[in-house]
């Protein structure tokens, strides 16, 4: 009996340079959250208004992307906005949560120093002509249980009735995220070792011969 051949994995939907689809105005509506989150939260201490703008910024980080995959929407701009808006969401959000007390200046400090670390290893590698490292899923895991630990601290914060529930579970999440932050931080400086070695061996050969 002749053997069948192994099915093939379809490919992923090519990026287009559409901008306006539906997936980009899921972004474009994330990033107009984050200044009025900031606002509720410094300005007039609306943390219930926050929290609500908090958990819907969160809650999409994953629909943009998957509804441009559902819909071969997959834009250029579109996989710049939605890394992009997650980074100024965390930003913003650790900002606010210094100012306001909801989590004390070590965890800020903890995962912006991760950013600080990335970011001279991109400066390092565009110095060698290279891109940045593919982007590795411990390192989208750990902004998405991020996303998630911001609303359950900032209830606890909010209404201290749900402190006793939200606030172990916001912290378990962002203990979890900082550790997995750290794991992709420690896979990309491994990657751009590995991409800076290769370059001097090419380079060594290159001036041998």
């Amino acid at each position: 009996m002749p053997q069948q051949p192994a099915p093939v994995a379809p490919r992923p939907p090519a990026a287009s340079d559409r901008i306006w689809t539906i997936p980009n105005v899921i972004s474009f509506a994330r990033l107009l959250g984050v200044p009025l989150f900031l606002y509720l939260l410094l300005v007039p201490h609306a943390d219930v208004a926050a929290l609500v703008v908090l958990a819907l910024g969160g809650t999409t980080d994953w629909v943009d992307g998957y509804v441009a995959r559902r819909t071969g929407t997959v834009s250029r701009l579109g996989e710049l906005l939605d890394p992009f808006a997650d980074r100024l969401y965390i930003l913003a959000t650790l900002i606010g949560f210094t100012v306001r007390e909801v989590v004390p200046w070590w965890l800020t400090v903890a995962l912006l120093a991760r950013e600080v670390v990335l970011g001279v290893a991109l400066l390092v590698l565009r110095r060698h002509g290279y891109g940045p490292p593919p982007v590795h899923y411990v390192g989208k895991t750990g902004t998405f249980v991020l996303l998630g630990a911001f609303p359950m601290l900032l209830l606890a914060h909010a209404v201290p009735a749900t402190a006793a529930v939200a606030g172990p579970i916001g912290w378990g999440l962002a203990w979890w995220a900082l550790g997995l932050y750290w794991a992709a931080a420690a896979l990309y400086l491994m990657q751009t070792a590995t991409v800076l070695r290769a370059d001097r061996a090419a380079r060594a050969g290159a001036g041998a011969g």
